[in-house]
């Protein structure tokens, strides 16, 4: 399924910000000046620069434009705020990365897997392990669970290249909202035998369950990071309550 222009551009402008390219606190090209780079409508732009806004890149100003807010984090950040694939966050944080598979099976789910998962009890299941290394440093655990009958004919080649690529890409599912939970566990026996864990014992756990455009989970996950690669960045709003208007009382 071909991606929308509007993603295009915001990839592009994207990748122009943290690259520098449009540094931090300068003012974005013009609505009029995209529109010409980019050969598309007010909205196509409009919609990608909403999209940047939305992850904390940039920060529209009415009437005065848009400035660069982005500001390099540590070098391994992940995002709270939005979806991307550790292939993804590798790329932007420019780190060489790995994936080892170290299991790869299906299963049905009982009612322990249902009540920790979210799937229905009898939902068909792949089950996947892959340690993940940035830089070669063996660092992340994933455990991942996704529905068959919504994300079939999985492989172990696509999962040590990139599941999210496959659904995206071959089976043109949208991959829309992620529900999360961020905890710290004490590692376990699998946890010291695949990672490098450097004399730490716990992890932070982030856990989660994603939908697609249905509003259908497809997946839960467990991404068990060693805490000196743990970093999650995230945008918040304040949201301020308008006074009453009371002119009238």
């Amino acid at each position: 399924m071909p991606k929308s222009k509007f993603e295009s551009i915001y990839k592009e402008l994207k990748k122009d910000i943290e690259s520098e390219k449009l540094p931090y606190q300068s003012l974005m090209p013009s609505e009029n000046q995209l529109i010409v780079r980019f050969s598309c409508s007010r909205n196509t732009v409009r919609r990608a620069i909403s999209m940047l806004a939305e992850e904390g890149y940039v920060q529209p100003m009415h009437g005065r434009g848009v400035r660069v807010i982005y500001t390099k984090g540590t070098p391994t950040s992940f995002l709270i705020g939005g979806i991307e694939s550790f292939h993804e966050s590798a790329q932007r944080n420019a780190m060489e990365h790995t994936t080892r598979l170290i299991r790869f099976t299906e299963l049905t789910a009982d009612e322990h897997v249902s009540r920790r998962t979210g799937f229905p009890v009898g939902t068909e299941l792949y089950f996947i392990q892959r340690v993940r290394s940035l830089d070669g440093d063996p660092c992340v655990f994933d455990i991942n669970l996704f529905d068959k009958t919504l994300v079939p004919n999985l492989t172990k080649e696509i999962c040590i290249h990139s599941i999210y690529d496959y659904i995206e890409q071959e089976l043109g599912m949208q991959i829309v909202m992620s529900k999360r939970q961020i905890t710290v566990e004490r590692i376990t026996q699998i946890d010291e035998d695949n990672l490098a864990l450097n004399g730490y014992d716990c992890l932070a756990v982030v856990s989660g369950q994603t939908f697609n455009s249905e509003g259908v989970m497809f997946e839960y996950t467990e991404s068990r990071h060693r805490p000196d690669y743990f970093c999650f960045q995230t945008t918040a709003l304040r949201h301020r309550e308008k006074p009453e208007d009371t002119s009238e009382m």
